[in-house]
This record gives C-alpha cells, sequence and structure tokens, in this order.
C-alpha cells in the first residue's frame, strides 16, 4: 500500500523558505526578520489590523513597514479620540513612535548655532544692562561727571543742574529698553521651543508606557495559557503512565504469577508443616 504525500498547512503570510516569507497584508515576499507574527502585537493594535483584514489569524506575518503605517494609524485615532485634534507636534511625535527615532533635542544647543551677530550683540548687551558691574560703574561714572562739573564751577562743559547729563541718561535708557526687548523675545522663542519639545517627549513617553503595559500584560496572558497547556500534557501523561502500569499488573495476574501481596503473608502459629511423600 502507497502512502499519500500530503502538504503541511500552509498560513497565510507564511513563506516557502525558511528565511523568506510572505506579508499577509502586500503579499510581497521579504526578509523573515522583516517579518512580525500577529499574535506578537499587542491586543489592542492586532485588534486594529484584524478589522481590516478579517481574514487574517494570529499566525500571519506583518512586514515591519505595515505594522509602522498601523501603529501610526492607531496613535493617530487615539490622540484624535482623546484630544479632539491633531496637531503638527502630535503628527512629529507619531512619526518618531513609527520610526522608533529619539525626539529630545537640546534646545540650546540648536538656538545659539541660529543666532546672528546681531543678536549676540543683544544678548551681550542685555546680559550687561541688567548686572551689578553695569550699575556699579554707571553710578561711578555719573558721579564722576557730576563731580569734575561741580569743581570746575561756572566754566563747566554742564554746569549745575546737569542738562547735559540728563540728555545722556535719556539716550542710554531709549537704547538700551529696545535691546532688552528683542532679548527677551528672543528668549521667549526659545522658552516656546522648549516647552514644545518637553510636550512631545512627555506624550511620547506616556504612550510608548501604554504601549508597553499592554504589551506586557499580552505577555503575561499569553505565558499563562502556554503554562496551562504545559500543565495539561503533564497530567495526560501521567495518566498514561498510570494507564500502563495497570494494564502490566493485569496481564501479570492473567499469566498467573503470584501476586506481591502473596508472597508477602506470614503463616500463622501453630500450623503443622506439610507432610512429606
Amino acid at each position: 500500500m502507497t502512502e499519500i504525500a500530503t502538504e503541511p498547512p500552509h498560513h497565510p503570510g507564511e513563506g516557502n523558505g525558511k528565511k523568506r516569507g510572505v506579508c499577509a497584508i502586500t503579499g510581497l515576499e521579504t526578509s523573515r526578520k522583516n517579518l512580525v507574527p500577529l499574535e506578537a502585537l499587542r491586543p489592542s493594535l492586532a485588534e486594529r489590523i484584524l478589522a481590516d483584514f478579517p481574514q487574517l489569524n494570529e499566525h500571519s506575518l506583518i512586514s515591519k513597514t505595515e505594522l509602522a503605517r498601523y501603529r501610526t494609524r492607531y496613535v493617530e485615532e487615539i490622540l484624535r479620540e482623546e484630544h479632539g485634534e491633531y496637531s503638527q507636534l502630535d503628527r512629529e511625535v507619531v512619526e518618531s513612535i513609527a520610526k522608533q527615532d529619539t525626539i529630545s533635542a537640546n534646545v540650546e544647543d540648536d538656538f545659539d548655532e541660529a543666532r546672528t551677530i546681531g543678536e549676540r550683540l543683544s544678548d551681550g548687551l542685555a546680559s550687561f544692562g541688567g548686572s551689578w558691574a553695569f550699575l556699579i560703574s554707571f553710578g561711578c561714572v555719573i558721579s564722576v561727571w557730576m563731580a569734575v562739573n561741580v569743581f570746575q564751577g561756572a566754566g563747566a562743559f554742564d554746569a549745575y543742574p546737569f542738562i547735559l547729563l540728563n540728555l545722556v541718561l535719556s539716550c542710554v535708557a531709549a537704547i538700551q529698553a529696545p535691546i532688552i526687548m528683542m532679548s527677551q523675545k528672543r528668549q521667549e522663542h526659545k522658552d516656546r521651543l522648549r516647552s514644545s519639545n518637553d510636550y512631545q517627549v512627555n506624550l511620547k513617553a506616556e504612550l510608548e508606557i501604554r504601549h508597553l503595559h499592554e504589551k506586557i500584560d499580552h505577555l503575561i496572558t499569553k505565558q499563562w495559557q502556554r503554562l496551562a497547556e504545559i500543565q495539561q500534557v503533564q497530567l495526560e501523561m501521567l495518566q498514561e503512565t498510570q494507564r500502563d502500569t495497570a494494564r502490566r499488573l493485569a496481564k501479570a495476574v492473567a499469566a498467573g504469577k503470584p501476586s506481591t501481596k502473596k508472597l508477602r503473608k506470614p503463616k500463622a502459629e501453630g500450623t503443622p508443616p506439610p507432610a512429606s511423600a
């Protein structure tokens, strides 16, 4: 009697070779390391994929490109549902999650590298104008100015009530105020960039932690299922061992072999020995 060769069941998304596989969504063949089984994904993401492709099962393989696309779509739906809007900052966070890139940046270094000469000069003047060095030096200059003009008397270049000094002070204040405002405006822009970066980092961390919790819960559930299956297999093996032992004892009794109980049964006292023939 000849045996009929049967092929093993073929699951959607599995390739013919061990190193190659087929994406169950696109149908394109790619390397096996670029494919992820559907059962390895967190339940919420797997349900989102099954909603579009109900013919897939837990053994179906999905390419990392399609997985990144569905991760992006899934996070977009979460943000729209929770925040009611989807801004440019949210889009950058979603893209960083899909590409698995870092989103944190050093705003100070990036902002300082883009400063022009005028902006550097305004920052320096604003920093010096708000220091004790400026106050002390400016007070010394005013004191010397007033002392010289008082000492010279009527022939001084700026006699009392120091009209020229008032004009100089007014000009310094008029020039210093716009320079300080320019520096404050740049600092405010830097603070906005820092706040935006902090928001993106916090949002990405929140989403990643949520996904990590879902993945851990999924893995724990899978581990419990596998442990239950292993325990069931062990119980079946123990039952088979007991049945085999019972069958061997039954065959031994049927063959007329004395049981261990009869061999170990003690003799009663006062029983005469058997008569010899």
